[in-house]
């Protein structure tokens, strides 16, 4: 046998080390040519675990493929990895277990017999990964030597004058440089991942833009339990982008206060409908201040982490991100009908057909803009009611049969509504991670969510990955669904910007054996539809697809069922249910509205200066606050949520509660 390219070790060594991966000496576990090939485990999901699986590394394309035995690896695989820009690395998860994160965002989660195995292993992976992106990078490397001198060329000229470095033609020309590597880059591999499936016949592979995530996640349902509220208090968290300096005196007994008070109990009675206008303006982007992006643009790197960056605040949507989380539950009615699915097929069905209609009211007019950062400590805090009438049964356009109390003209509970309430959290700052949770005592359903925003520079557009996942949790049927979220980018930034959400997702209930994959596709190059989404709804266990939709996410969604029938949902005409939130004279300091009221003002009567001070105020004193617990090793202590492994959990879950 020989030796892979970078291989480790002698012939007679490669062998036997690719033969202890579980396969026998003589069947698996060899290199053919530039091939190494044997039977490693993989993790498959939540339901069927590590699975044997036969692997092939290519090491001229550059790509890692499995299938399902050794006797069908002269079929089409099961799935393929290109090693261009991956990472392979050492997990303690698992005994003798590797990840191998690609570049696309997909992660293969494998373990060796033992340890030399896992070794032999990963040093093939890494060399066949080094080989393949240093020769992209020599591409890129010289054409970024090239962008690099044109940007100082132009930086050099004087500040004012005939042709100065603030020329709006020359802010652009940076800008549009910089966009064109990014271009060249994703050409390259396309190609490279086109060679590779001509080559082996592969199935193609989706080129749409996934961003890249090499931090760690969470892995299993049991990791996240969801959580319920009791009774839900008045919390702060939050996460940032920016820099700051000294905290006032007011600022740091504030800090004090809010650091070691408990949870607050909301009171339902201080509640009332929610009156804030949040549809956002349909300008673009104005003359003036294109020109504050494109300077920003030309200092910024592409892939770039943008956490700390200071982005100008014209661009900000007058809400926090943790309100806009509290959005996706818009359609409560939708929400609250999963639990009246009679059998779980019915159950998942209603919480895909629940999942697809929560995005677009999540955005606020079809202009782009990006919700506050929460700070650390910071919260937010509502609840809807729900006419018990709007929730209806499964597949059906009427209301449920009146119950004998209903015929009587009396109520069933004193009240003919359900309660729903919300609470979220920023429980950290360094990585942001925000945690949300909502419940319904009556429904006996609940959902607990922690997400980790990851923003990327990606030229002429920014990318925010939301890693995480969450957990519906259905007490009546002692049911988990661990779903996730797509990414979100916002596109032309230089002009008119949108948003548009891309990726795979997916819903999986470990008890009942279905599970649900959501794609949103973002739109190709040239042509094709934009906000596009569709979904697949499976029985594991015996293969059958029970539903399949499709449609645009902020549009109109099509679903057919398993048994013929079709159902269509129109997200422009559904009726939104105004959240119940408390007015800002009742609301803690830290929470949402009453923290970020002056920036919100400044805003609406387009006084972009005082909004400006007002954020940079804020943002200051999260930064002296984080100096001050550091100086005194006291870690931030969340007020709702607990850290349990890589999960948080909030603190009074309703399923501990029963």
């Amino acid at each position: 046998m020989e030796k892979g390219q970078g291989g480790g070790g002698s012939s007679s060594q490669s062998s036997s080390r690719a033969a202890s991966a579980g396969s026998s000496p003589g069947s698996g576990g060899r290199t053919k040519g530039r091939v190494l090939e044997g039977v490693l485990s993989k993790y498959t999901n939540l339901i069927q675990g590590w699975q044997n699986r036969y692997f092939m590394l290519d090491f001229d394309s550059g790509v890692l493929q499995y299938f399902v035995t050794e006797h069908s690896k002269n079929q089409k695989p099961r799935g393929s990895l290109l090693l261009t820009g991956s990472v392979v690395a050492l997990s303690d998860e698992a005994p003798h277990m590797l990840i191998v994160y690609s570049a696309s965002g997909e992660m293969y989660k494998l373990r060796a017999a033992d340890a030399k195995e896992r070794q032999y292993w990963v040093t093939q992976l890494r060399s066949c990964a080094k080989h393949h992106t240093e020769a992209n990078s020599k591409v890129i490397t010289q054409v970024e030597g090239q962008q690099k001198n044109l940007v100082q060329a132009i930086e050099s000229l004087p500040p004012s004058g005939p042709l100065s470095a603030l020329d709006q033609d020359l802010l652009l020309l940076k800008a549009t440089s910089a966009a064109t590597l990014s271009c060249l880059g994703e050409c390259l591999n396309l190609l490279q991942q086109s060679i590779s499936q001509v080559g082996q016949q592969n199935k193609p592979q989706s080129t749409e833009s996934i961003l890249e995530w090499h931090g760690p996640k969470s892995h299993s349902a049991e990791q996240l339990k969801n959580g319920s509220l009791s009774s839900l208090p008045s919390a702060n968290a939050s996460v940032t982008w920016t820099i700051m300096p000294t905290a006032s005196h007011d600022d740091q007994t504030l800090q004090h206060t809010i650091e070691h008070s408990g949870p607050e109990l909301i009171q339902a009675e201080d509640e009332i409908s929610d009156t804030e206008e949040q549809e956002e303006d349909e300008l673009g982007v104005l003359e003036d201040q294109r020109s504050v992006i494109l300077h920003l643009i030309s200092q910024l790197k592409l892939g770039m982490d943008l956490t700390k960056v200071v982005l100008p605040t014209f661009i900000l949507e007058k809400r926090s991100l943790l309100e806009m989380y509290a959005n996706f539950l818009a359609h409560p009615e939708l929400f609250l009908c999963i639990a009246n699915g009679s059998t779980p097929e019915e159950r998942i069905i209603c919480f895909v057909e629940y999942y697809l209609t929560a995005f677009h009211e999540g955005r606020k007019g079809a202009v782009a803009k990006k919700p506050y950062n929460p700070i650390i400590g910071e919260t937010f805090h509502c609840s809807w009611d729900v006419p018990k009438d709007k929730v209806k049964p499964f597949r059906t356009n009427t209301a449920p049969p009146a119950s004998k109390e209903g015929a009587m003209g009396l109520s069933q509970d004193q009240t003919d509504k359900y309660n729903l309430r919300f609470v979220a959290e920023q429980v950290s700052h360094h990585p942001p991670v925000s945690c949300f949770y909502c419940e319904c005592k009556e429904k006996r359903m609940c959902v607990n969510a922690h997400i980790w925003t990851k923003s990327k520079f990606l030229g002429m557009s920014i990318g925010v990955s939301m890693v995480g996942e969450g957990v519906l949790h259905l007490l009546e049927h002692g049911e988990e669904y661990v779903f996730t979220l797509p990414s979100a980018y916002a596109r032309s930034i230089l002009t008119v910007p949108w948003v548009e959400l891309g990726g795979k997702v997916s819903i999986n209930c470990a008890k009942t054996g279905y599970s649900a994959t959501v794609t949103f596709h973002t739109k190709p190059f040239y042509g094709g539809k934009v906000h596009r989404v569709t979904a697949e709804v499976k029985h594991n266990p015996s293969g059958t697809i029970v539903c399949k939709a499709q449609g645009e996410w902020n549009g109109t969604l099509e679903f057919t069922y398993s048994n013929g029938e079709t159902k269509v949902i129109d997200t422009s005409k559904l009726p939104v249910t105004k959240k119940k939130i408390r007015p800002l004279e009742k609301q803690g300091p830290y929470e949402s509205r009453n923290l970020w009221q002056h920036v919100t003002n400044s805003l609406k009567i387009g006084n972009i200066d005082v909004a400006t001070q007002h954020k940079h105020r804020l943002e200051e004193r999260q930064r002296a606050e984080e100096r001050q617990r550091a100086a005194l090793s006291t870690p931030w202590q969340p007020k709702y949520f607990n850290k349990e492994g890589d999960s948080w959990v909030y603190f009074g879950p309703l399923w501990k509660m029963h």
